[in-house]
């Protein structure tokens, strides 16, 4: 085995661990923000507010699965929330397991929408939100776009 062999299977579990552990600083964010009242779900209602307050989005989490990769129409609006993100320096990133995902932000309410292909963390402009989950994910972020993966795919932890 040669050195660059080795260098690669290092960087490779070093990466693992670095997604697993912002997985878990995923989880630990959207709970947080979710006792605060700090979070938007869904593709329309996070277009409502990066239109009106831009300034108070923290983070942004696109998800998708299989039954959903094929939809042009959601697509399109990812690429949409993804440039604006993009212009207003907003970290955002992808999970693919999106019932994980809805059941963390769901609020357990009957007949509650499952829309959780969009969620939005917010903090008011007024008095920042500050968690040390949401500075692990910003960092993770800033390594990933150093690496030229601009919208990098967190896997969350099976329950």
């Amino acid at each position: 085995m040669t050195l660059e062999e080795i260098r690669g299977q290092e960087n490779a579990m070093e990466n693992v661990d670095r997604v697993q552990s912002a997985g878990a600083a995923l989880e630990e964010l959207l709970v947080a923000a979710k006792k605060q009242e700090y979070l938007t779900v869904g593709v329309y209602e996070s277009a409502k507010v990066m239109n009106v307050d831009p300034d108070s989005v923290a983070f942004c989490v696109l998800a998708t699965d299989e039954e959903y990769e094929c939809d042009i129409a959601l697509q399109i609006h990812f690429t949409l929330i993804q440039a604006f993100c993009f212009d207003n320096d907003i970290n955002v990133v992808r999970v693919n397991d999106i019932e994980r995902l809805a059941d963390l932000v769901s609020t357990g309410e009957p007949g509650e929408p499952k829309d959780a292909h969009c969620i939005l963390v917010t903090s008011p402009s007024a008095n920042p939100w500050k968690d040390p989950a949401l500075d692990k994910l910003s960092l993770f972020c800033e390594e990933s776009r150093s690496v030229y993966d601009w919208v990098p795919t967190i896997t969350l932890e099976e329950r």
